[in-house]
């Protein structure tokens, strides 16, 4: 018997693709753009390949989360997800393999998996080359049980902090985005997909800026903002690295929801950005086109909507997509050859993958990926880099001569506040919690018992009290817990007060608490109309500073705070995203100056709730109030704005030097960067433009590049940015996408209000018309 055309791993992808799509009947093409919960197939905890044989007679597309989902070491996981696979390819007519997707925002949401910060704290390290390390510890993990599609990254654009999702995403500047984006799915996918992990960029589009700062919002912005700002990282990442699948935001842009909308997921991504992989669906979107949107009267409805808009694939389960569908192409309101194409770009993506060929893992060694030496020494690294130093009198990196100190607040020796909504075990809640609470079990996925049983399983975790202690061995630290996180309980106090008088310096670590079950202070669904820490903690810094120590204060937390009174009354304010498993020794690292910070904001801290959205980015005009230049109550200005971050060494910029002849050429703008201080370390160089005179309202100030540097005592480097032209386009009154000739502002600095040089050149030269999808990176060159 000839090997079917399909089967031939010689031929060429699309031949491959087109003779499997002409094979499949109906049922089968409509099975592929479905999905099912891996849980699902365990009964009594034991997995019953005649349960996956009775739910997938004509295969599915993918599996939903086995890592995410139950309590399985590497070496169960990977032989769960062979078993499943077993079946897809020996129990259907076809064999179509199927993907196993994922969570991994801050690593790889698995049992075992390396625990890195999450995605806001890899974007405070601004180092692209880190993040690509990161992604590619999580596609080790992830190839080794099996698990080839990642829901990650959040390409998300922060700009709300009251929303709670805003720790998953890279901050609030597009550019920033797009850079730590790519370098995340470089990563991810690799050079080639047959060794990589499919990424996912999310959510598509303008999620994070919904009324109120509420999760699903409604989300109003005018086309050209929506543009340039919210689908440029999007942009940025398709360009950049061929993404291989997009998702879906949940809410409506101006009315129209995401899900069901050509004109966002055709029109916009497709067309205009020019993606060409499978969009998927993010978890019920689809039947919320129903129930929460109110734009479909049933599910075959609401499954015609959205895959007319262009979604590909309905996650977590078969829901309106299936048999909803089948009755709609039968009933005649929907085309075979509009399933044909979502079919055939899922088939695609599997060939991409290289299932037909390699379709099982080895078992017996997965377990040898996971918690490596190596993978936690880059843990460490990544908070160390990650860590931002706001304020420092002098009292930081902690002398020598120091022989006692206390280290006090709920932050300082709880390891699950080291974790974020997505990490592993902190997303599990919504799980095993559900097993003893019949309230919140209808939220959660299938319950499992056994060994797939979820739990509160972590790795080694080193909370920052652990982690100094262990790098102050001769020194006397003394713990109090001071308060919780939440509640109105001050009875810890006294006991906090009691080791504060004996100590010479006092570390405090005040906290929030993510994750997705309340109670917690910042996730998915908890969102906040105030910016506040929480609790008791303000009271106890007030209690601390009055004690006349020395106070260092390290804010762990999901939720951008404001943090005025801390900040005046701190001898020294830390920034610490969540963390994950070495967060303790990355912050000790940086205390006791073994790392010289330089992690710098990805967000803008306000000075109150009242100020937001308030970001380095806006347009022109919104740096000043008229008349009185202020509100009646505060500044306008941020308490640290965006790109800040000190460090324990000074530096020095020289005079730019710009190279350019006209607007249709590159710009080259030189700068040299010293280090004048007496200890090593890293500046993050950033480089903003501004079009002095636009024919549309362009920001004051917007981020055009970047460069990380190492820098030795006297050492000097100069650093080059070369900006393409194209980087300077947007969106005209015609909304064609031109850069225009005239007057450009540019400007180098420590942070975006700590301008070192800035010069102003006229660029003459036509008009030029781009695409978004052909904008050219800034790059840098170091010497």
């Amino acid at each position: 018997m000839s090997t079917p055309s399909y089967r031939d791993p010689h031929a060429s992808l699309e031949e491959r693709v087109e003779h499997l799509l002409s094979l499949m009947t109906l049922d089968e093409k409509l099975a592929q753009l479905g999905c099912l919960w891996s849980t699902s197939f365990v009964r009594a905890g034991t997995f019953d390949p005649e349960e996956v044989a009775r739910q997938i007679p004509h295969g599915i597309g993918q599996v939903t989360r086995i890592g995410a989902a139950t309590g399985l070491h590497p070496r169960e996981s990977a032989a769960f997800m062979n078993a499943i696979q077993k079946v897809a390819l020996e129990r259907t007519r076809l064999g179509i393999p199927v993907i196993v997707h994922e969570e991994a925002t801050g690593g790889f949401c698995h049992r075992d998996a390396t625990v890195f910060p999450q995605g806001l704290g890899l974007a405070a390290t601004w180092n692209p080359a880190l993040v690509t390390e990161v992604a590619g510890v999580i596609r080790a993990q992830m190839l080794a049980v099996g698990a080839r599609h990642a829901l990650a990254p959040v390409l998300d654009v922060a700009r709300d902090p009251r929303w709670g999702r805003v720790e998953e995403t890279y901050g609030e500047d597009p550019v920033l985005i797009g850079a730590l984006g790519s370098a995340y799915v470089r990563g991810l996918q690799s050079d080639d997909l047959r060794q990589g992990v499919a990424a996912t960029g999310k959510h598509f589009l303008g999620y994070a800026m919904s009324d109120g700062g509420r999760n699903w919002g409604p989300v109003q912005l005018g086309p050209r903002e929506l543009r340039e700002v919210y689908a440029e990282p999007f942009a940025a990442v398709i360009r950049n690295t061929g993404l291989a699948t997009v998702m879906n935001s949940y809410a409506s842009v101006d009315g129209l929801p995401c899900t069901g909308s050509p004109a966002i997921l055709t029109g916009l991504l497709r067309e205009e950005l020019g993606f060409g992989g499978v969009v998927v669906a993010d978890y019920d979107a689809v039947t919320q086109l129903m129930n929460y949107h109110r734009v479909a009267a049933t599910r075959g409805e609401a499954g015609r909507l959205a895959l007319l808009a262009g979604l590909d694939m309905e996650l977590p389960t078969l829901d309106c997509y299936g048999e909803p569908l089948k009755a709609e192409i039968e009933a005649g309101r929907l085309a075979r050859e509009v399933v044909d194409m979502a079919v055939r770009r899922v088939l695609h993506l599997k060939f991409q993958l290289g299932l037909f060929e390699q379709p099982y893992v080895d078992d017996a060694v997965a377990h040898a990926i996971f918690q490596t030496p190596e993978q936690r020494t880059l843990a460490r690294r990544a908070v160390a880099e990650s860590t931002i130093l706001l304020t420092n009198d002098g009292v930081l990196p902690l002398a020598p001569t120091i022989k006692r100190i206390a280290v006090i607040g709920p932050g300082a020796d709880d390891e699950r506040l080291l974790q974020g909504d997505y990490h592993y075990p902190a997303h599990q809640e919504i799980l095993y919690q559900a097993a003893q609470d019949v309230e919140i079990a209808g939220l959660a996925t299938p319950q499992t018992a056994g060994n797939y049983a979820p739990g509160p399983y972590f790795t080694p975790h080193v909370t920052p009290l652990a982690g100094l202690r262990a790098a102050l061995p001769d020194v006397e630290i003394s713990y109090a817990r001071g308060c919780e996180v939440l509640g109105n309980d001050t009875s810890g106090f006294e006991d906090a007060l009691r080791i504060v008088r004996e100590a010479d310096i006092i570390v405090a670590v005040v906290a929030g608490k993510s994750g997705l079950l309340r109670p917690v202070t910042v996730g998915e669904g908890n969102d906040s109309t105030s910016l506040d820490l929480t609790g008791m903690q303000p009271e106890l810094i007030n209690l601390l500073a009055g004690t006349g120590t020395p106070l260092v204060v390290a804010v762990l937390s999901g939720r951008v705070h404001t943090l005025a009174s801390v900040a005046s009354q701190a001898n020294a304010l830390l920034q610490l995203f969540p963390a994950g498993e070495e967060g303790g020794h990355g912050l000790a690292d940086v205390l006791t100056g073994k790392v010289n910070p330089a992690g710098r904001l990805p967000v803008t801290l306000p000075r109150s709730v009242g100020q937001v959205p308030i970001f380095a980015g806006q347009r022109a005009g919104a740096d000043r109030i008229p008349l009185f230049g202020d509100y009646i109550d505060s500044p306008p200005t941020p308490l640290f704005p965006f790109g800040h971050g000190l460090s324990y060494t000074t530096f020095a910029y020289g005079d730019l030097s710009i190279h350019a002849t006209d607007i249709t050429g590159p710009i080259a703008i030189s700068i040299e960067v010293e280090n004048t201080g007496k200890f090593a370390g890293d500046e993050v160089v950033q480089l903003y433009g501004r079009d002095d005179v636009a024919s549309v309202a362009r920001p004051d100030r917007l981020l055009l590049g970047f460069a990380r540097i190492s820098l030795a005592p006297g050492e000097c480097r100069q650093v080059t940015f070369t900006v393409h032209p194209s980087r300077l386009a947007f969106y005209d009154p015609y909304m064609r996408f031109v850069t225009e000739p005239g007057a450009f502002t540019f400007s180098v600095g420590a942070s975006s209000a700590d301008i070192r040089a800035e010069s102003t050149l006229i660029l003459d030269g036509p008009l030029i018309e781009y695409k978004q999808r052909e904008v050219v990176n800034t790059t840098v060159r170091i010497l």
